[in-house]
C-alpha cells in the first residue's frame, strides 16, 4: 500500500475546517447536505420509501436546522433492511461493483450489522478518524500499537489500520485478542509511540507489565493515547489511572460501526471530544424521549443523532445511535470551533432505580473515587427484567489486596453512602477481592451482568 499523501493542515489541527468560523462551517454543511440528500433520494429505495410513508419531503432541507422535518432512522430498521435485501440491505445505494470492503458490528444487541463501503467511503472513514486522532496527540510518523480486535470485521480492526496508514502512521496490528503477553512483548520490542483500545483493557494491560515483563509500563515508551469504544474514558479517575500507569497522554475518541468508525476526538485541553466534521457529518443532539432538537450548549444533554454527508454505498439520514452526551464547551483554547461532548452511557443502557434514572458510567466512576481501597472494577448485577427497578441496586466491587474485616465493612458503607448522596440511589454493595471480575480483552466491558 502506497503511504499517504495528504498532510495535516498544521501542527495543531488536522483540517482547516475544524477552526473555521461557525458561518463557514454552516456554508459547507448545508450545500453537501443539500448534495445529500439528492443522492440518498435519487439512489436508496429504502430513503424513498420511508419518507413516502412519513410524508416527509427532503427536498425541502435547506439548512441543518431543517432536518426535523425529516423521520429518524432506527437500528431496528437498518437490521430489517439487511433481512429483506441481503446481504447489505434495502438501504444499500450503490452497486455492488462499487463496494469494496465490508465491516460488521459487534452484534451486542442482536445479529451484526454489515456496512458497506465504497472506495471513496474507505477515504471518509479515513479523513474522519484522522481529525480525531491527531486531536488525540498522533503524528505522522509515528508507530502505533493496535490494541483493539483485529478480527470479526469490527471497525476497531482494519478501519483503524487504514486510518493510521492514511495519516502516515505505521501500524503494528497485533490486535487485542492475541492477549496481554503478546501485546506487552511487542510493545518492548518495537516501543511505538501509541497506543490504542479501550480503556479497560488498556488499563489492565499496564497493570501485566510487571508481571509479564519484569518492569513498568510507563517504562515501555508509549507517549500518546486514545481509548473508546465503551464509555469512560474521559472520566476523570480513568484518564489518571491510565496515565499513571502509562506515563503518557490519554485521550478520549467515540465512533460508531454505522457512521464511519471514529469521529469525535480530545484535544489535549482534555475537556470533552471535538465535533471535528461538520463538512462530513450533521449533527443533532436531542431529547431521547421526545425526540425534540437541542440546541448544544455547554452543559445540554441528551442523545446524538447523525446524518451522513458525502456517503454512497450506504448512507443514513437522522440516525440515532442511542449515545448519550454532556456538552462540555462551545469553544476550546486550542482552536478548534467545534462543540465538544462527553459520552456518558447509551440511553438503552440506562437503568431506572424507583424512579430515577442512573447510567452504569455514573455508579463506575464513583466506585474509582474510591481507589486504592478498591481496584475501580464493578458490576451491576440486574435481578430484574427490563430497566426498571424498585429495589436497590446489587453492585459487586472488587475491593484492594490488604483490605480486610471492619475495613472492608467501612468501604462498603462509604460506597453505598458515596452514591446515594451523588446520585439520589440506593445501592447494595458486595465486596469480593481484587481480580475475581472478568478483564476484558478484546470486547467492550459490560458493567451491567443479566442474572
Amino acid at each position: 500500500m502506497t503511504r499517504q499523501t495528504v498532510q495535516p493542515h498544521s501542527a495543531t489541527v488536522w483540517s482547516e475546517v475544524e477552526i473555521m468560523s461557525d458561518a463557514r462551517r454552516a456554508e459547507l454543511q448545508n450545500r453537501a447536505l443539500v448534495d445529500q440528500l439528492a443522492y440518498v433520494i435519487a439512489n436508496s429505495d429504502f430513503y424513498r420509501r420511508k419518507f413516502a410513508d412519513s410524508r416527509a419531503d427532503p427536498r425541502a432541507v435547506r439548512t441543518a436546522s431543517d432536518l426535523a422535518i425529516l423521520p429518524f432512522t432506527e437500528k431496528q430498521e437498518l437490521r430489517e433492511s439487511l433481512a429483506e435485501r441481503p446481504p447489505l440491505g434495502v438501504h444499500q445505494a450503490t452497486t455492488d461493483e462499487e463496494i469494496v470492503q465490508i465491516q460488521a458490528s459487534s452484534g451486542t444487541t442482536g445479529s451484526p450489522s454489515y456496512v458497506g463501503l465504497t472506495e471513496s467511503d474507505v477515504s471518509l472513514w479515513s479523513e474522519l478518524g484522522a481529525r480525531a486522532l491527531y486531536a488525540n496527540g498522533f503524528r505522522p510518523g509515528n508507530r502505533l500499537l493496535h490494541g483493539f480486535g483485529m478480527s470479526k470485521g469490527f471497525v476497531g480492526g482494519i478501519p483503524i489500520l487504514q486510518m493510521a496508514q492514511y495519516m502516515g502512521i505505521v501500524d503494528i496490528p497485533i490486535g487485542a485478542e492475541a492477549g496481554a503477553e503478546r501485546l506487552l512483548r511487542v510493545q518492548a520490542d518495537q516501543r511505538p509511540e501509541l497506543l490504542i483500545g479501550t480503556p479497560n483493557f488498556l488499563a489492565y494491560l499496564a497493570e501485566q507489565a510487571p508481571v509479564i515483563l519484569g518492569q513498568d509500563a510507563s517504562d515501555l515508551g508509549v507517549r500518546a493515547i486514545s481509548v473508546g469504544g465503551e464509555p469512560g474514558g474521559g472520566l476523570p479517575t480513568t484518564r489518571e489511572k491510565i496515565e499513571g500507569l502509562w506515563g503518557a497522554s490519554s485521550r478520549e475518541m467515540l465512533g460508531g460501526t454505522d457512521l464511519g468508525c471514529v469521529y469525535w476526538g480530545e484535544c489535549e485541553v482534555q475537556d470533552g471530544m471535538h465535533h471535528h466534521s461538520p463538512d462530513l457529518l450533521v449533527v443533532e443532539l436531542i431529547d431521547p424521549d421526545t425526540g425534540e432538537v437541542k440546541v448544544p450548549v455547554e452543559g445540554a444533554e441528551g442523545e446524538l443523532v447523525y446524518t451522513a454527508l458525502r456517503r454512497r454505498a450506504s448512507p443514513l439520514v437522522r440516525f440515532r445511535t442511542r449515545d448519550h452526551v454532556v456538552v462540555t464547551g462551545e469553544d476550546c483554547p486550542c482552536g478548534r470551533t467545534g462543540f465538544k461532548v462527553r459520552c456518558v452511557g447509551r440511553t438503552d443502557d440506562m437503568l431506572i432505580v424507583r424512579g430515577i434514572n442512573v447510567f452504569p458510567s455514573a455508579i463506575k466512576q464513583l466506585v474509582c473515587e474510591f481507589l486504592p481501597r478498591s481496584t475501580g472494577e464493578m458490576r451491576i448485577r440486574a435481578d430484574f427484567d427490563g430497566h426498571s427497578t424498585q429495589k436497590p441496586l446489587h453492585v459487586v466491587v472488587e475491593h484492594a489486596d490488604g483490605v480486610d474485616g471492619t475495613a472492608q465493612q467501612r468501604l462498603s458503607a462509604d460506597i453505598e453512602a458515596r452514591v446515594r448522596s451523588a446520585l439520589n440511589v440506593k445501592v447494595a454493595v458486595e465486596l469480593v477481592p481484587a481480580l475475581t471480575l472478568k478483564r476484558p480483552d478484546h470486547v467492550k466491558v459490560n458493567l451491567v451482568e443479566r442474572l
